[in-house]
């Protein structure tokens, strides 16, 4: 099964949209909780960094009897440094972002420890591409 899903930049309004998609679609098939926990999670965590760093994304999900993979594709700014922003607390969030209530640094390790792959891709200045696994 594959669902994909669009995210705005600046849509904090249905950023989320997607990862409860994805979350009623693995409960109908019957995913143990704590899978579908992770999922939402890391989905969640992705579809916010979209709505706070870039233009917009494309959201993929490949849902298959063992895994799921998530694969979130935007046009941003890129991240200059992966390493760095992979820690805990570091943002590159608008304060405007910040006010809302959004951009603590924890999008990517939340992400990282609740995912049993991931791949982080990015070119500063045009994007980045985030890959996900999950295995059920």
């Amino acid at each position: 099964m594959v669902l994909t899903f669009t995210v705005k930049g600046g849509d904090f309004v249905n950023a989320g949209k997607a990862s409860s998609s994805v979350k009623a679609v693995l409960k109908q098939l019957n995913i143990g909780s704590e899978k579908i926990k992770r999922a939402v999670i890391s989905l969640y965590e992705a579809e916010v960094n979209v709505a706070a760093h870039a233009v917009s994304g494309i959201i993929t999900v490949i849902i298959d009897s063992s895994y799921i993979t998530m694969t979130i594709e935007d046009n941003g700014p890129g991240i200059e440094d992966i390493d760095l922003a992979m820690s805990d607390g570091y943002s590159t969030a608008s304060e405007e972002v910040r006010e809302m209530g959004f951009g603590a640094g924890m999008g990517l390790p939340n992400i990282k420890r609740n995912t049993d792959r991931l791949n982080i891709e990015s070119t500063p200045g045009k994007g980045t591409t985030v890959k996900m696994e999950i295995n059920f």
